[in-house]
């Protein structure tokens, strides 16, 4: 290799460098950014809601010295800016205070509750992508046809159907009437205080544990609230998937593979999915995040002991520094899950690199 060559390489691989290195910092700052957004948002709504917080862990007969002496303690009498800096800071440690109603540390019990969620959410996410998909390529492929109409109208009912209806309905149906699954929960009350589960994913940890009983418990509480989240998941899904592959079948490479020769099977889910499935990677991440933070009428219909329902519990009882700290841990998975998104679009779309 020539000196010039060398040094058109070098120059080659400082700037993609460079242009790697521009990349993370832009995620970085984006990221960071969002993040304080939230914090501030979620700072700003503990200071105008009409709750005290002193009154709410003293209570409405404590003498006016106690309350006074509280305040300070909690740092209410500081400027806003400085209030702001030490939530911001305490937040960042994982610090967001007691529970009122529980009286433990809010990290303590959103450990507790979260893994919960995620199970839900994640289950949900599974059955509407393996679901939602083919349905979206089915109806791009039928276009018009009785099959297109129909995953049509999947979608639109599970747009316009309130989740708290359909979810009381499907107890009274599933539940009450043919009792194929179990109560509302996470576990019979059986298998409570004799399991033990590792991660806190109840069918994850019956499998470990070899206990199977307990995972067939655990599968009959979680189908149902799982299958509703699902079904919300596969209307937004397959809308997208033929959304995208009808802009794929009308593509000059379809029509060049068409003249080739290939069978409409490989054409179809061999070129044009494979192309539709960079930008559903983004579409099935908010799917994802979107049920991880909207949850929370479906964990209350279901009594299922997830974040959705410690927030809503800890609103009923004026609990705001549960609220603030599940309403932190939520938009922070949920920036989390987009950003990740993003950054893998990046990665498997060329197009992206070259900008």
């Amino acid at each position: 290799m020539s000196v010039a060559e060398s040094e058109v390489t070098a120059g080659r691989g400082g700037a993609r460098a460079v242009a790697v290195a521009s990349s993370i910092a832009r995620f970085l700052v984006i990221a960071i950014t969002t993040y304080l957004g939230l914090l501030a948002v979620t700072f700003f709504i503990g200071r105008v809601i009409p709750i005290d917080p002193v009154l709410a862990v003293l209570g409405d007969r404590a003498p006016a010295n106690v309350v006074e002496r509280t305040r300070r303690e909690m740092g209410l009498d500081l400027p806003l800016v400085e209030q702001f800096y030490i939530y911001v800071k305490h937040a960042l440690n994982g610090d967001f205070g007691t529970s009122v109603l529980t009286t433990n540390p809010v990290m303590t019990d959103i450990r507790r509750a979260f893994p919960a969620t995620l199970e839900l959410a994640t289950l949900g996410t599974l059955i509407g992508s393996v679901i939602g998909v083919p349905l979206g390529v089915l109806a791009a492929v039928r276009r018009g046809s009785v099959i297109d109409q129909v995953v049509r109208i999947i979608g639109l009912v599970g747009y316009s159907v309130p989740i708290f209806w359909l979810g009381l309905l499907a107890l009274v149906l599933f539940y009450a009437k043919l009792q194929w699954v179990a109560f509302p929960g996470r576990l019979d009350v059986v298998y409570e205080y004799t399991f033990t589960p590792i991660t806190g994913f109840y069918l994850l940890d019956a499998l470990w544990q070899r206990q199977w009983d307990v995972f067939a418990d655990a599968f009959r509480h979680i189908i149902l609230p799982a299958s509703l989240l699902g079904y919300f998941s596969l209307a937004y899904i397959s809308r997208m998937t033929r959304s995208f592959m009808l802009n794929e079948l009308t593509q000059e490479y379809i029509v060049a593979a068409r003249a080739k020769g290939l069978s409409e099977t490989r054409i179809i889910w061999g070129h044009a999915l494979r192309n539709a499935a960079v930008p559903m990677v983004t579409v099935i991440a908010l799917s994802y995040a979107g049920l991880l933070e909207g949850s929370v009428l479906t964990e209350t219909v279901f009594s299922w002991p997830g974040i959705g329902l410690y927030i809503t519990n800890s609103l009923q009882n004026a609990d705001m520094n549960a609220v603030l700290g599940g309403t932190i841990i939520i938009g922070s998975v949920f920036i989390a899950i987009n950003l990740f998104s993003d950054l893998l679009y990046r990665v498997l779309d060329p197009r992206t690199k070259a900008g």
